[in-house]
């Protein structure tokens, strides 16, 4: 500030992550782009939350607080799935834990309030987007209120924000009070009452008679169903400061009835069960979990509410995608691409992950109920240009530190869903599908991946680039649909294994999941096998899998486990379902039942492995091979009267107690399938 000769910013964020100033980063993508607005940016990274002068030393913003709690949720950064304290935070220098704390976006607006209680705060960032309404908490065992009522912030900013954090900032900077700014896409704001004029379209129970009678407006003040009409004298003694909000005139139209009414979709709002309701009744909670994600196509989603108490959330419609010239834009600011100077030689595992990769997209179309990429980044597929990947491919040649010529990534939530979109605009504005892949491929998708092969011919063409690896999750359905890609992919980016992530072989956790069936991890591995054959290379496939889903039985890991066993897979690390705030799957573990489809008291019946015991054990046997786990896996086949997995046949897992003893030589090693030899993997993190 000093060397720019400021006095004061207008904007100053607040950050959970280490600054790094790449556009990985969500706290330097949003910093350098209201820098380029024109705006003066501050930013506070990993603040002291116990010391109030951490939050003053940029002094007081001239616009808002900027609020988020990293590129984590911050809950998730320092829990394992096991509820256990992580001791280090790939985001933080030297990987040093507990720089943050727990819910940290709640923390940091209490501080900066505390600090200037007069400036504004705006919430951000994936913390703050998974929690914008009620949503169960897997660490404290409950349904928790929206952040945006925890944290005291003004306003929400939930996704990809680029489009709201411009236009917010551009209105308050011309004087309008962020109090008044409703109307924003992507945002999540509190209202006292449904404004004059709107429909509400009341989704707030799943238990409708068969004969619906109109609903009395709840707003009326003469308890009909329609409210008096204001006379010229009695209304100049109302108070119209809140003119914008009058709760008079609301039409409210039953759920099951929306198809028989002409709605102006701009002025229709759909009601959750409130707060409270999802917090004591689970059948509610699914419900509203489901009609969140019925309304997140950004074409014809609309505005949500959902009561807490005296106030409304109010949950406008999600951002419009951006254009590729614009993501272009966004990718070509001036960032550093290296940690701040203040770090000094201090590592940082996150930027050491990701300053030789390039992230050529955005969204996902998967719909995976346990992923939250769906629910932050939204399933529209937003690509950059050619010309702007490959520029960034020379960059990171010029400009970072040590470049050996390998690019560690070519990808972003998926490695294989660039340029992909619906064939038909018009379809795809009245689509309300949760996946574009499942149960099966949607007949309007483009599956050609032409765009990605021509992309990786021409980065491998950069001079001084030597090696590109695709370490992005692969979308293998979407994949075999197209051989001349994984072809390339094998040939040319492949270093000798790849990592895949078929989740399960069983039909009834993959249905949950909303994944392909195994047979379609068949077909990839038959391709893959044949073009690694013809490129004259032994290469591998990597599976992952996760215990402990919603809709899997015990039974189900089992044939998991013996699906290893026959496949010759021993497994490294492996993943236990995480109940992420806000996922499909989320629903399913806190309620029973099934959101995927249309939810009802009578049907449930939805086996979620809740208790801690069958978690892990259910873990373990994705890791029958490892003596640590007989034990337990002992235990649990006896109580289960499946004795005949405890021996040295075929048809065991695990053998009889005498085989435990030290020294007991077993074949291969923990973590690789029988034969070649591999490097360690990293567990991914959703």
């Amino acid at each position: 500030m000093d060397v720019l000769g400021w006095d004061s910013c207008d904007v100053i964020i607040v950050n959970g992550d280490a600054y790094v100033d790449h556009p990985s980063f969500g706290g330097a993508l949003i910093g350098r782009l209201l820098e380029a607005q024109g705006f003066r940016v501050g930013m506070i990274a990993q603040p002291d939350w116990k010391n109030l002068d951490s939050f003053k030393q940029l002094g007081k913003p001239n616009l808002f607080f900027g609020i988020s709690a990293g590129n984590m949720d911050s809950m998730i950064n320092r829990y394992t799935a096991d509820l256990r304290l992580r001791h280090d935070d790939a985001y933080t220098p030297n990987n040093e834990g507990g720089r943050r704390p727990d819910r940290a976006v709640t923390v940091y607006s209490q501080k900066c309030r505390e600090a200037y209680r007069d400036v504004p705060i705006v919430i951000g960032g994936i913390e703050a987007s998974l929690r914008r309404i009620a949503q169960y908490d897997y660490w404290s065992d409950e349904v928790r209120r929206s952040v945006l009522i925890d944290s005291g912030a003004d306003i929400l900013l939930y996704g990809n924000a680029e489009r709201a954090i411009i236009d917010l900032s551009t209105r308050v900077a011309a004087g309008e009070s962020i109090a008044d700014i409703k109307d924003l896409r992507g945002t999540a704001v509190l209202r006292k009452h449904t404004p004059e004029g709107w429909t509400e379209i009341d989704s707030s129970r799943i238990d409708w008679a068969k004969n619906i009678d109109a609903i009395p407006n709840p707003y009326a003040m003469d308890g009909t169903g329609t409210s008096e009409c204001k006379t010229q004298a009695n209304s100049a003694s109302v108070d119209t400061e809140n003119d914008a909000e009058d709760e008079s005139v609301v039409r409210i139209i039953p759920m099951p009835l929306q198809r028989q009414h002409e709605l102006d979709e701009s002025h229709t709002v759909i009601r959750i069960p409130s707060f409270e309701k999802v917090r004591n009744d689970r059948a509610l909670y699914s419900h509203a979990s489901r009609v969140l994600h019925l309304e997140s196509n950004p074409q014809n989603a609309r505005t949500i509410v959902q009561r807490h108490g005296t106030q409304e959330v109010w949950i406008n419609p999600p951002p419009i995608p951006l254009e590729t010239d614009e993501m272009d834009a966004v990718f070509a600011l001036p960032y550093a691409r290296v940690p701040h100077p203040s770090y000094g030689d201090a590592t940082i595992p996150a930027y050491d992950m990701i300053k030789t990769s390039v992230n050529i997209m955005r969204g996902c179309f998967g719909g995976c109920s346990f992923c939250s990429i769906t629910e932050h980044e939204g399933r529209v597929i937003q690509s950059r240009s050619e010309e702007s990947i490959l520029n960034e491919l020379e960059a990171i040649r010029d400009k970072v530190p040590g470049f050996t010529g390998q690019i560690s990534d070519l990808g972003g939530p998926t490695a294989n869903m660039y340029m992909l979109n619906c064939k038909d605009p018009q379809i795809h504005a009245n689509c309300r599908r949760l996946s574009c892949v499942f149960p099966s491929i949607c007949k309007n998708l483009v599956t050609d991946h032409g765009p990605t092969t021509r992309l990786y011919r021409k980065a491998r063409a950069i001079p001084g680039i030597k090696k590109i690896a695709i370490a992005s999750g692969l979308r293998y359905d979407l994949a075999v649909k197209d051989p001349e890609y994984i072809q390339e992919l094998v040939t040319h980016h492949v270093g000798g294994y790849l990592k895949i992530a078929p989740e399960h072989t069983e039909e009834r956790p993959l249905n949950k999941m909303m994944k392909p069936g195994i047979d379609t991890f068949y077909e990839f591995k038959r391709l893959f096998d044949k073009f690694s054959k013809q490129a004259g290379k032994k290469q591998y496939l990597i599976p992952y899998f996760i215990a402990a889903h919603p809709g899997c039985e015990d039974e189900d890991m089992i044939n998991l486990a013996f699906w290893l066993k026959k496949n010759r897979y021993r497994l490294d690390q492996v993943q236990t379902f995480y109940p992420s705030p806000m996922s499909l799957a989320t629903a399913m573990y806190y309620s029973d039942r099934n959101p995927l489809k249309k939810v009802s008291y009578k049907k449930g019946g939805v086996h979620t492995p809740r208790n801690l015991k069958q978690r892990r054990f259910q873990k373990a046997l994705l890791r029958f091979h490892d003596e640590k786990n007989w034990p337990l896996l002992r235990e649990e086949f006896k109580r289960m009267g499946r004795n005949d997995l405890i021996g040295d046949g075929e048809k065991a897992l695990v053998p009889a107690e005498r085989a435990s003893a030290p020294g007991r030589s077993r074949p291969g090693k923990p973590g690789r399938r029988a034969g070649p030899p591999r490097k360690g993997t990293r567990s991914r993190r959703r």
